[in-house]
């Protein structure tokens, strides 16, 4: 197309050319008489504007031309970029029609696929590309996305992240397609926040992060049901014979050696010494903190680069009149007391203690802390409508109300931390909250319910009825904890 218009536009100028020359020749023609240039200058003066309109008509002409194939051209690319977009967006995501809410939240996806069926290879690379520059645009625009906000997407071509049946570090408790559980619906939801994405996660890239380095997680189950997420999430891109998992009392190691990382699990469930940290005898109602006592727990994860504390499981009443004690002083030296308060206050000593060690102990050059949100419960299904007796048993899809949060959701204890953790700003160290409360909340059908390893013989009473001890606390692997991660990644290498 360009060659032909670059022709047309040759001839043009040729026939100006000629036309100027043979303008011009009377007065080349005449210069040895004085008459005869005053005449060639009165004919140069008259014929030049001839000339002159001619070059410009040719401008005029070509410009026309080249803005109309610029016109078509753009016209034809305004399709393909939006098709790119799209196509990011919604890349190979062939959405199945388990039940109709789920099918109505998964329409704009399979809209989309449908347009986008037939694409190449190279369109989806342009995709990416278009969706990274978009994001790249955003990033550079100042522009914060928060990740917590959106909606979970039914998306069975990229998820799951790893297999659980595959995943040879997962555990019993949350390895629910292994005990049972036939609906896999659980496995397939992508949580997409709103007006923006996630960064895909990539393990070698972690990987590549965490390099000579130490990630540990530090807390309750909830927080170790993190840290199997996390290591299925990884192991998948190591080879066999380069990566092993090393039990040591409350501590658990997982270690990736072509990397020299470690990625770490730590029982500590109330953050300071208590009666509770014994990591397979802790079912203990009693519970007691030592207010003045984190050394020891301390010293476990106080060289780590990366911190990932989660600490509100265990604070929350099992009962209306229960409390939390406090010892301060001890026995060997004869001055230990023993107070009683309210979890919610335990739980402030707690915290308190923390930051004021970490505050005085951690080099803010080289630790990244993190302290992750609550993660609700669903034991009460009369939350959206279900029957109480059932817990969450036999539910299959995310609830769908925007906004919806469970009556013990407790945003409160979130709020707290982040006002304890603030105080540390002024000593130039950032505790960042991982939000992902609300996400979490809305996920009543990811629980191992009764799909999990039974350490304590089931009674008769409670196989005839399931609801009675279907776990609603912890979560199937793989699922949402894999978001937390997906989370925490972004944070380690966007942030």
């Amino acid at each position: 197309m360009w060659t032909a218009l670059f022709s047309q536009l040759r001839e043009v100028h040729k026939r100006s050319a000629a036309k100027e020359e043979r303008l011009m020749k009377p007065a080349e023609a005449s210069n040895h008489k004085q008459a005869a240039v005053a005449a060639g200058s009165k004919m140069t003066a008259v014929q030049s504007p001839v000339g002159l309109r001619s070059v410009v008509s040719s401008l005029v002409a070509f410009f026309i031309v080249v803005s109309s194939v610029s016109l078509l051209l753009d016209r034809g690319q305004e399709p393909q970029v939006q098709l790119a977009v799209e196509q990011h967006q919604h890349q190979e995501v062939q959405v199945k029609h388990p039940a109709t809410s789920a099918a109505a939240a998964a329409a704009g996806e399979q809209k989309s696929l449908d347009r986008s069926s037939s694409r190449s290879p190279g369109q989806e690379a342009q995709a990416q590309w278009a969706s990274e520059l978009l994001d790249a645009a955003r990033d550079d625009a100042g522009e914060e996305c928060n990740w917590s906000l959106g909606r979970w997407v039914y998306d069975n071509a990229s998820r799951p992240l790893y297999s659980g049946l595959k995943c040879a570090f997962i555990f019993d408790e949350v390895a629910c397609d292994k005990y049972g559980r036939n609906d896999t619906m659980y496995q397939h939801w992508r949580w997409q926040p709103h007006g923006c994405n996630l960064p895909r996660f990539n393990a070698t890239k972690l990987l590549e992060k965490l390099r000579n380095k130490r990630l540990v997680f530090v807390g309750d189950s909830v927080n170790r049901n993190q840290w199997v997420s996390m290591v299925c999430m990884v192991e998948a891109s190591i080879p066999d014979g380069r990566k092993m998992r090393v039990y040591n009392g409350s501590l658990i190691s997982f270690k990736a050696f072509e990397y020299n990382a470690t990625i770490d699990f730590y029982w500590s469930p109330l953050l300071l010494e208590s009666n509770s940290d014994n990591p397979i005898i802790h079912r203990v109602e009693y519970r007691i903190i030592r207010a003045d006592r984190i050394e020891k727990h301390a010293s476990v994860w106080r060289d780590a680069d990366v911190i990932v504390f989660n600490s509100y499981l265990w604070w929350r009443k099992q009962k209306a009149d229960m409390m939390m004690k406090v010892m301060y002083g001890s026995f060997e030296d004869g001055d230990a007391r023993l107070d009683e308060v309210e979890m919610v206050d335990g739980f402030e000593i707690a915290l308190k203690k923390l930051t004021e060690y970490l505050g005085a102990n951690i080099n803010r050059n080289k630790t990244r802390i993190f302290f992750a949100g609550s993660s609700p419960a669903h034991s009460w299904a009369s939350d959206w409508g279900g029957d109480n007796s059932n817990k969450c048993l036999n539910e299959t899809e995310p609830i769908q109300r925007e906004g919806y949060k469970g009556a013990t959701t407790d945003y409160s204890m979130m709020d707290k931390a982040k006002q304890i953790f603030g105080t540390l700003e002024q000593k130039g160290m950032h505790v960042e909250i991982l939000n992902i409360t609300q996400l979490s909340d809305y996920r009543k059908d990811a629980h191992p319910t009764v799909f999990r390893r039974q350490f304590v013989p089931l009674t008769k009473e409670q196989i005839a009825n399931p609801g009675s001890y279907a776990d609603c606390t912890h979560w199937c692997l793989p699922g949402v904890p894999d978001v937390w991660n997906e989370f925490l990644y972004a944070y380690l290498l966007h942030k």
